[in-house]
Formats: structure tokens, C-alpha cells, sequence
């Protein structure tokens, strides 16, 4: 993504803490969203939401990250989900991983802050 600055931005919306990516996310910033993603489940809401709909590309340092995530979030009771809509390497990151099936997922933010 060319011209894109990459970005984790953290901000609540409703009932959720919402951690939106901007740019393509690899191994350098999986540790920034996965700290955002620690202190969201820490937070005290009753959920968090992933904004994938910014990036065209992510790893599988940052699919690593939202798996530990996902568990932690399962531990706390806290709902995890991923916002779309997923642009295609992304999505088939997560197709071809297997990953799809883990998460729960919404075609938009406002429907996965709702759901």
C-alpha cells in the first residue's frame, strides 16, 4: 500500500473497544496490536473489535496475534470480532489458514460493534 502510513489506532465506540489497521501490518507492528489487543481485554467491555477494513495486507505475525487474542478474549468472556469488509489477501489469509472458522466476523464496523 504504497503512500499508507501504518497505523494501530485504539478508540471506543458503543460498548467496544475498537482497534483499527491502517496500512500493511507484518511482523514489525504485530507487537502493537497486540499489545492494544491486551489492554482491550483488560479494559472492562464486554468487547472488542478488529477493523481489518484499512489494510490490504496482513501476516501471520498478525494473524498469530489476533489467535492469541482470540483465546485470551475467550478466557476473559470478552467477544472478539473482526470488522470488514476484508480485502482479498486478507481474507484469503485467513481462507487458506483455516483461521476464518475461529472468528466471529461482521461486514462492517457498525454491524460488528452491534453484534
Amino acid at each position: 500500500m504504497t503512500g499508507v502510513e501504518t497505523v494501530v489506532i485504539t478508540t471506543t465506540e458503543r460498548d467496544a473497544t475498537v482497534i483499527s489497521l491502517h496500512g500493511e501490518i507484518d511482523e514489525d507492528h504485530a507487537p502493537t496490536l497486540a499489545g492494544a489487543l491486551a489492554r482491550a481485554v483488560s479494559g472492562g467491555l464486554p468487547r472488542t473489535v478488529v477493523d481489518l477494513s484499512g489494510t490490504g495486507f496482513v501476516d501471520s505475525s498478525v494473524l498469530h496475534a489476533l489467535l492469541d487474542a482470540q483465546r485470551a478474549h475467550t478466557a476473559a468472556g470478552v467477544a472478539l470480532v473482526l470488522a470488514g469488509p476484508l480485502h482479498t489477501a486478507v481474507r484469503r489469509l485467513f481462507e487458506v489458514t483455516g483461521a476464518s472458522t475461529v472468528f466471529r466476523t461482521a461486514d462492517s464496523l457498525a454491524a460488528a460493534v452491534t453484534c
